[in-house]
């Protein structure tokens, strides 16, 4: 094989290596059957939440994936593949393939790494559901506020009983 090919599938996997280590979440879909302007609407959709899609020979996608010890991602690693990096959080990939993928029936969800886990279909769509970090954020603060607000709610409501008693 000549050299420049092989430097150029070497920088390929390079590239796919640090991808996935820059990534929040890596989802992996099958795009067959999809056209071009709905793959780029899907495109277009993912850049507004900080995810990127790329293709990339499964070949490749398998090396990188040896080198970072990735070894159940290799049977997702069949037929035409696309890769979606997230790099603002776990779940917005997710949810806009997911979400995608319920008007589109032929893009279809394989799975991914999230949290250094290599994921199936099913446990993707989970995460799919799942809110965003800010919105877990914000409900664990309204469970935590929540004794507080009734507390002060109850002495409110006793203060204004006293109130109107005298």
């Amino acid at each position: 094989m000549n050299k420049a090919i092989v430097a150029e599938k070497e920088a390929t996997i390079q590239e796919i290596v640090e991808a996935i280590k820059a990534a929040k979440s890596v989802s992996i879909v099958e795009y067959r059957g999809l056209t071009v302007n709905k793959l780029e609407g899907l495109r277009r959709d993912l850049r507004k939440e900080e995810c990127e899609l790329k293709v990339y020979k499964n070949t490749l996608v398998h090396k990188a994936a040896d080198q970072l010890g990735y070894e159940a991602l290799k049977i997702h690693l069949v037929g035409p593949n696309a890769f979606v990096f997230s790099r603002k959080d776990e779940v917005s990939a997710p949810k806009i393939l997911a979400k995608f993928a319920r008007r589109n029936e032929k893009l279809v969800l394989k799975g991914g790494i999230i949290d250094g886990k290599v994921i199936d279909a099913n446990e993707l769509k989970v995460v799919s559901t799942l809110p965003n970090k800010e919105g877990m954020l914000s409900m664990l603060l309204s469970c935590l506020t929540a004794p507080i607000r009734g507390f002060a709610c109850a002495v409110k409501a006793i203060a204004d009983k006293m109130e109107t008693q005298n």
